[in-house]
């Protein structure tokens, strides 16, 4: 479940190369002609998705705030609390934007060539790539072992997602999440619990910082319960969704009513 974010814009031979140069993460250009050009065109950051709404609406609220200043005689006690306002916007802001970059430096080095080109997956990397980036959702459709499971996750980071929130991803049974975890943390090189997380019942490896967290479908539910609008992710993985369990039916009906939402 991808959010807007400037990431969108950038192209997969640009991932790969940030994936590749993490001293380079501060300063992203929008496309590698203009990197050339203006070497210092630094692209603005987003910010966390658990920041976006609360930013827009006081964002908004500035604005307004601005105009009916305009409109009438300078009142000391109102432009003290757009002062305070405003400062609280910055600050929020640059706290998320500095979270945003910790992220973008945790995102493995060398990404693309951690890509298991022998699955069909991967052969369609670019295609899929773009489809991620273009798209709010997408439907990925293949044999079994075509490489789907562990090899979207790389993907979806390799597309800019993961950045503004953990990439969430869901399997129907607890042992699936671990060893599907721990599948892609030995692909990336990693010990389980860096880049990789997972999270089941009664059992957990791994922090928030993590860019990719599997989990069983009953956890993410259960998340529901305190976070309307899954905000700690930015993107939503649910694997076997053909097998159309309860719990698989209700997250997609929800996904469904909250994908509007999250584009706000």
């Amino acid at each position: 479940m991808p959010t807007e974010n400037n990431t969108d814009e950038l192209r997969f031979d640009e991932l790969s190369k940030l994936a590749n140069t993490s001293d380079d993460n501060s300063n992203m250009t929008e496309n590698s002609n203009k990197a050339s050009s203006q070497p210092d065109m630094v692209v603005d950051l987003p910010v966390l998705a658990k920041d976006s709404y609360y930013l827009s609406r006081l964002e908004r609220e500035l604005a307004r705030a601005a105009v009916a200043k305009n409109k009438k005689v300078s009142d000391d006690k109102a432009d003290d609390g757009l002062t305070k306002k405003r400062a609280q916007y910055e600050k929020i802001k640059t706290r998320s934007q500095q979270a945003v970059q910790a992220r973008m430096d945790s995102i493995p080095d060398k990404l693309a060539e951690k890509l298991n080109l022998d699955l069909p997956v991967s052969q369609r990397a670019e295609d899929l790539v773009q489809a991620i980036i273009d798209h709010q959702v997408i439907i990925v459709a293949g044999e079994t072992g075509s490489g789907k499971t562990t090899q979207l996750p790389k993907l979806a980071m390799l597309a800019g997602r993961g950045i503004t929130g953990q990439i969430g991803h869901t399997q129907p049974r607890r042992l699936a999440a671990r060893s599907v975890a721990n599948r892609i943390a030995e692909e990336l090189g990693e010990q389980l619990g860096n880049t990789v997380s997972f999270k089941i019942r009664f059992n957990e490896q791994g922090t928030a910082q993590s860019v990719v967290k599997l989990m069983t479908d009953g956890i993410l539910l259960a998340e529901l319960g305190h976070d309307r609008f899954l905000s700690k992710y930015d993107t939503i993985i649910i694997d076997e969704a053909h097998e159309r369990s309860l719990n698989i039916d209700f997250i997609m009906g929800y996904l469904k009513k909250l994908l509007p939402k999250r584009l706000i």
